[in-house]
């Protein structure tokens, strides 16, 4: 598959943090990939940097195989950048707002007029256009946003937490919208800490973690991964009495993770061990609430992989 930018060993410190540590990656044309990670794991830095909001200490990007360094504004043309902060004018119209950001891009005259039009009812703000962005609601807004980042038909769209605090009617329509880029032609990178929406829109996966990539592939190539384990979810009182190692010590224990009164337990396939599990939890005097099991999941791929859940 054709890359249509490439990262190259990226690093970049702040002080004594390494939130890069020499990364690299494609991003294929025509996919939504998502890039996943903790709170700290270099995401958002990787993100400043493809939006040239930042710059790598080391390392290169390339669009369609040159460096974006000598090819600043021809790049720049060619993305559409919605961030996490909204990046709107409140006292402004919907269709002024657009206007203002598709003509930076040099959209000018009939061609601009229209482009705003086709923003507007692509994001399903058309009725409003005349309403000025402070009196829209935190869906809306972002929506708004989206038309902003989209109305100079970019080749390349980032968006970095789109749906955050939104009402979910906003959210699916936002699913939709970039799904229908996608068809159109686009290539989306996109950030979020809902996992449902990275099962829902995403071609390929990246995770970073500690400023390094930990995996990547497709969602059923990550699960399948896990394919061989299955988890127990145990809820129970009195955790703080249970070790680790006493679970090691029985056949077929992959993991271990206390999460305060839940205890999740990764096993392999075809070992049965659950009962061995809860005497031990019992002779620890371990009050058990609940036990479920589930099968590998996007969540709990992420939770092995990083140690944490993906809003943590």
């Amino acid at each position: 598959m054709d890359s249509i930018i490439k990262v190259e060993n990226l690093e970049k410190s702040y002080k004594k943090n390494r939130a890069l540590d020499g990364i690299s990656f494609d991003v294929h044309a025509g996919e939504i990939l998502c890039l996943l990670g903790p709170n700290g794991a270099g995401k958002s830095t990787t993100i400043n940097i493809l939006t040239t909001a930042l710059k790598g200490e080391k390392g290169n990007v390339f669009f369609k195989g040159r460096n974006i360094n000598q090819i600043a504004k021809t790049y720049k043309q060619n993305l559409g950048i919605v961030p996490q902060e909204l990046a709107l004018y409140e006292e402004l119209s919907a269709e002024r707002n657009v206007e203002f950001f598709a003509a930076l891009y040099g959209v000018r005259g009939r061609e601009l007029r229209v482009k705003v039009n086709e923003a507007l009812k692509f994001v399903g703000l058309w009725d409003r256009k005349k309403d000025r962005a402070k009196t829209f609601s935190g869906g809306m807004k972002r929506r708004l946003n989206i038309a902003c980042a989209i109305a100079h038909n970019p080749k390349i769209i980032i968006l970095d937490e789109p749906t955050v605090g939104i009402d979910p009617q906003s959210r699916n329509h936002i699913l939709k919208s970039i799904k229908e880029l996608r068809e159109n032609g686009a290539t989306i990178i996109y950030t979020t800490h809902y996992m449902e929406e990275v099962e829902e829109i995403s071609t390929r996966i990246i995770i970073i973690d500690h400023g390094k990539i930990i995996a990547e592939g497709t969602k059923e190539s990550l699960k399948e991964k896990l394919a061989e384990e299955k988890q127990y979810i145990i809820e129970a009182d009195g955790t703080d009495r249970l070790e680790k190692e006493d679970l090691y010590k029985i056949a077929g224990v992959k993991n271990v993770d206390l999460e305060g009164n839940r205890i999740r337990i990764s096993v392999i396939k075809g070992i049965d061990n659950l009962d061995k599990i809860i005497s031990i939890l019992i002779g620890k005097k371990i009050k058990i609430n609940n036990v479920t099991n589930e099968e590998a999941s996007l969540e709990t791929v992420f939770l092995k992989l990083t140690g944490r859940t993906l809003r943590n």
